[in-house]
């Protein structure tokens, strides 16, 4: 009986022993890098920083031996990025809304839809708030600015319905609460990643 048990924790402890090694092993195996290649630690990126159903976010850096040209580049292309997202969406918003309304002329409609979508950007582009901002320096001395910016869809949305409300050819027959839904599935969908 003696002997059965010794036996017992005997194998028991070499399975023990061996699960450990084991999982050491592939831990290692985990964790070790691929040959030839340096892990990236990219800052103000991440979910955290992507459009979502009430923001519109870009993120950008911007390289420089000057410290403050780093910073202008990287708020520069963060701004072109956000930009173009924002313009991005309310085209789609715009020709949704004028196939959905029942507007007389929606060919008129939509070029209303654009125009007013390049006007709200250029104007609310100043609103962006800066979320994230990193600057590091490497070796020879090169600065790296790293940027997210965001900006309110709320905010976009009021200033697109608000000129499009006073906008004397389509004033009429514009609906706002159409205008709303059909711009929050939109922004559902830029938030879903489609």
């Amino acid at each position: 009986m003696k002997i059965r048990n010794f036996t017992l924790i005997i194998l028991i402890s070499a399975i023990a022993l061996l699960g450990a090694g084991c999982k050491k092993k592939k831990k290692a195996q985990e964790t070790a890098k691929p040959k030839g290649e340096v892990l990236i630690n990219e800052y103000c990126t991440g979910d955290a920083y992507t459009s979502d159903k009430d923001f519109f976010r870009s993120t950008a850096t911007g390289e420089s031996m000057d410290r403050e040209t780093a910073k202008k580049k990287a708020r520069s292309n963060a701004n072109a990025e956000l930009a173009k997202t924002v313009s991005t969406t309310m085209k789609i918003v715009g020709d949704n809304y004028a196939n959905s309304s029942e507007f007389n002329n929606k060919e008129e409609l939509t070029e209303t839809f654009q125009e007013m979508a390049r006007t709200v950007v250029d104007q609310e582009m100043r609103g962006a708030v800066e979320k994230c901002e990193k600057l590091t320096q490497r070796e020879d001395g090169t600065y790296v600015s790293y940027v997210a910016l965001e900006l309110s869809g709320q905010k976009i949305a009021d200033a697109y319905s608000k000129g499009l409300s006073q906008n004397d050819k389509i004033k009429a027959d514009y609906n706002y609460e159409k205008f709303k839904e059909t711009f929050e599935k939109e922004m559902e969908a830029l938030s879903k990643g489609k």
